[in-house]
């Protein structure tokens, strides 16, 4: 059974994963799982969109570009009391941890003290904080970690190769650097991307491999299956065409590789949650997907909702995660 931590993955050895037969690569998967994770518990957060629309990157997926025609309309940066009342609704449903995300490139001084009042008020509620706000600078990175900030999502989106097909006003490195001064600050890193942009299983091997390879893996990776916008490059391009939505066994297999290759990061199980049957859901779990977003909504696309995944969590008997994440603990010992 596979069950070290490493960051020495080679790209052939996480294609053999995915080539493995169904059954044996599910029961790698959930070995590593209970090796380093509670059975049963799937980990709730909530999203909030604090500032909508009106982005400068040209991102082939996203409602919120300048460049998508997908009738959204920009919205400035949320009042600091409107996203603590909407931070407090998130804890009385049962969230652990609260994800605030900005339409930004990068952040700007001016919002910086919003930003930190809103990481310290979520953080007095007794919950988890995460931001997603764009690339940050250095010092960005170190105001948000003295203002207590748990994550910071920035995902990479897809391989190395494929994204300039997706992206063209940010490099892959750019990603990587806002990781570097993440991880640098003392943030627990929250990084993962988007399965179904039209890409090829190679894509999606070279996707994890970075994530896999880094010098310490994120703590938290969340794996969205694409939601085509209509408006959006993507969007446009792959709706109403067999593309528009990854196949579920290959969708299973993505997060089965995920969970071998990162044993001790928490798996998320993200975007896309709405379309997916019940089945298909639960072989996520089986394949060591432990957390997910609550809600009706996450920024700007559908999600499953409250009484879904409840009534989902009491048909597979799972509960809401009450242990601490495995890297955490790890980082506290």
């Amino acid at each position: 059974m596979i069950t070290d931590t490493r960051t020495d993955w080679t790209r052939e050895e996480i294609a053999e994963l995915f080539d493995l037969p169904f059954d044996e690569l599910m029961w790698e998967a959930q070995g590593v799982h209970r090796r380093h994770h509670a059975r049963g518990e799937v980990q709730l957060c909530t999203l909030l969109s604090i500032k909508t629309g009106g982005c400068v990157e040209d991102c082939g997926y996203c409602s919120q570009s300048k460049s998508a025609d997908s009738g959204l309309k920009a919205t400035k940066l949320m009042d600091v009391r409107a996203v603590l009342q909407a931070a407090a609704q998130a804890k009385d449903s049962g969230s652990k941890r609260f994800c605030m995300g900005a339409a930004w490139r990068n952040p700007k001084e001016r919002d910086m003290p919003a930003i930190v009042e809103m990481i310290e008020g979520v953080r007095q509620m007794g919950m988890e904080t995460c931001m997603t706000l764009g690339m940050l600078t250095k010092e960005q990175a170190q105001t948000l970690a003295v203002a207590g900030l748990d994550y910071y999502n920035h995902n990479i989106d897809t391989s190395p190769e494929n994204y300039e097909n997706i992206i063209s006003t940010r490099t892959f490195q750019d990603r990587l650097d806002t990781l570097d001064e993440v991880r640098g600050a003392g943030i627990n890193v929250c990084s993962g991307g988007i399965v179904g942009l039209g890409e090829t299983r190679t894509d999606r091997v070279g996707f994890i491999h970075a994530l896999a390879t880094l010098e310490r893996h994120p703590e938290s990776v969340p794996v969205n299956a694409l939601v085509p916008v209509k408006g959006t490059v993507l969007g446009d391009m792959l709706a109403d065409t067999p593309l528009a939505k990854i196949d579920d066994i290959e969708f299973v297999r993505t997060i089965a590789v995920a969970r071998i290759t990162m044993p001790k990061s928490m798996v998320r199980l993200s975007a896309g949650r709405e379309s997916m049957s019940e089945a298909t859901q639960a072989l996520c779990f089986m394949a060591g997907a432990n957390s997910i977003f609550t809600g009706d909504k996450l920024l700007t696309t559908g999600n499953r909702g409250d009484n879904a995944d409840a009534a989902l969590f009491a048909k597979l008997g799972l509960r809401p995660m009450e242990s601490e994440e495995p890297m955490r603990m790890e980082a506290a010992e």
